[in-house]
């Protein structure tokens, strides 16, 4: 019986002899271990088992004989807080990396990243000299691609100049340059790209095209002439609808003066 329970045990005859000095040579060994593998030594610190002592768990290395804290040597510069100018700049040049932005996009950029508006106001007076922010360029450049590439019309790029803090003089020069008759020549073409997919009665497809061309700013005279004159060229159909359609007395139903 004593064999067995020893072989399950390990304490039997296959056990492997006791260290000598048994208990106490085993926990010295134990404390050599640690110690050589960065555990904690006799003083308190641990080695990094290259000899190097570092300070255990708690403290921090460093004193009076020039040692290390936080990784900054005793008497080491310390450098001072980012130039708020200079942030702001970088702030406006990523901006405007992106796309051209007005002076108010800037601006409510710039106090977004909590720049002071004085330093904000200095930036972009500096920006206005040399020509990097253009309101009147900007207003220019935008409805005319805006018109081109979106078909939209004179009041509704006024909206869209106006969110953008646009002043409301820069603005109407910029949409002075887009005339009535190139608004009417885009509201046909834009209608004339939508009839090729159209489905439904004559009168369906009227409202939704001028629906269309009121979402995109046309006022509704232009809009509503824009789509008879392209459902009178489309069918029989829908000629014979348009010319049901009296132009100048839905536009007045819809508060615009009729037509001169």
């Amino acid at each position: 019986m004593v064999g067995r329970r020893g072989a399950r045990t390990g304490r039997g005859w296959d056990a492997s002899p006791p260290a000598a000095g048994g208990t106490g040579a085993r926990r010295s060994r134990r404390s050599a271990d640690r110690t050589t593998s960065g555990e904690t030594t006799s003083d308190g610190t641990t080695s990094d088992g290259t000899g190097a002592v570092a300070a255990s768990r708690g403290r921090r290395p460093g004193g009076a004989d020039g040692a290390v804290f936080d990784g900054v040597a005793p008497g080491a510069p310390v450098a001072s807080p980012r130039d708020e100018a200079e942030a702001a700049r970088e702030i406006c040049l990523r901006q405007l990396a992106v796309r051209p932005r007005t002076r108010a996009e800037l601006a409510a950029a710039l106090a977004r990243r909590g720049i002071s508006e004085e330093v904000a106001a200095q930036v972009l007076d500096r920006y206005d000299e040399v020509g990097i922010i253009d309101d009147a360029a900007f207003a220019r450049a935008w409805v005319t691609s805006r018109h081109t590439g979106r078909g939209l019309a004179r009041r509704a790029l006024a909206n869209e100049l106006r969110r953008r803090g646009v002043d409301g003089e820069v603005a109407s020069e910029a949409l002075g340059e887009l005339d009535e008759e190139t608004e009417a020549e885009t509201a046909r073409a834009l209608v004339d790209r939508k009839l090729r997919s159209a489905r439904g009665e004559p009168d369906a497809v009227f409202r939704r095209l001028v629906a269309m061309l009121a979402r995109k700013g046309y006022p509704p005279g232009v809009a509503i002439r824009a789509v008879r004159d392209a459902l009178a060229a489309q069918s029989a159909e829908a000629a014979e609808f348009a010319a049901q359609i009296d132009a100048d007395a839905l536009a007045d139903a819809e508060g615009e003066p009729p037509e001169r």
